[in-house]
């Protein structure tokens, strides 16, 4: 199975495709205190969940959606169909660090999505090319939580210096130039519910489509499944900092 669709299929019943709740997406978004009409930017979209959040939130803002995956661009405008937002939401079919805007947004969000970027710095100066002055961004990131043991580190396929500690990503942000005015770090509940509802829902479809995709589905799902429990739970974190542009 392409790639792409076993995402798609394991974010089915979690479209905010990170590990934090609604709860929390609320409030991250509500801290951005949005003005009326105000102009929204989300690099790596996805489905759109944040943005189609931001704008029901925003009354008279407008939202500009970036992402390469076709499927969930394609999702995202059925959301936001189905909740009315259509008209206020442009969708792009482009790499997050191809695109171009010939007007600055006030808010831009690029959350799970620094690796369309090349990292967390990279993404962080694509950024704030885009943000007015005074503007806000939200980035959503991974780190470490404790120090990863070699098993964690073979089974992310991924090196120690891959991620800093919750100080380093924030002094990334900082000499980046941004101030945090607000952040989230996910619980280990919220990651322990985004890793069962993916593995499940992954599961679930797989359970119900026997034969070759079924087959490739399941074994997707047990192989991301022993990658967290055996691997990186409780070792890698993810932080979401609302961030305000400084002169």
């Amino acid at each position: 199975m392409h790639r792409e669709l076993i995402s798609a299929i394991a974010h089915l019943d979690h479209p905010i495709a990170t590990p934090i709740t609604e709860a929390n997406l609320d409030r991250l978004l509500r801290r951005a205190k949005l003005r009326p009409g105000a102009r929204i930017l989300d690099l790596g979209c996805g489905e759109a969940a944040w943005a189609l959040r931001a704008l029901e939130l925003c009354p008279g803002a407008t939202a500009d959606g970036v992402d390469i995956s076709v499927s969930g661009l394609t999702a995202a405008a059925k959301a936001a169909e189905e909740r009315g937002l259509a008209g206020r939401l442009r969708l792009h079919e482009s790499p997050a660090a191809d695109y171009r805007a010939a007007e600055p947004y006030d808010l831009v969000l690029c959350v799970g999505a620094t690796h369309a970027f090349g990292g967390l710095a990279a993404t962080l100066d694509g950024v704030r090319a885009f943000l007015r002055p005074g503007g806000l961004a939200l980035v959503g990131e991974g780190f470490w939580e404790s120090p990863p043991t070699a098993e964690a580190l073979a089974r992310l396929d991924a090196e120690p210096d891959e991620y800093a500690d919750l100080p380093g990503t924030l002094a990334v942000a900082e000499k980046a130039g941004f101030r945090a005015v607000y952040g989230h770090t996910s619980e280990l509940g919220e990651w322990d519910e985004y890793e069962w509802s993916w593995t499940g829902s992954l599961i679930r479809w797989a359970l119900d489509h026997p034969g070759p995709d079924g087959d490739a589905a399941l074994a997707a799902a047990l192989a991301h499944r022993d990658m967290w429990l055996y691997g990186y739970r409780g070792i890698l974190g993810f932080v979401t900092l609302l961030l305000r542009r400084t002169n």
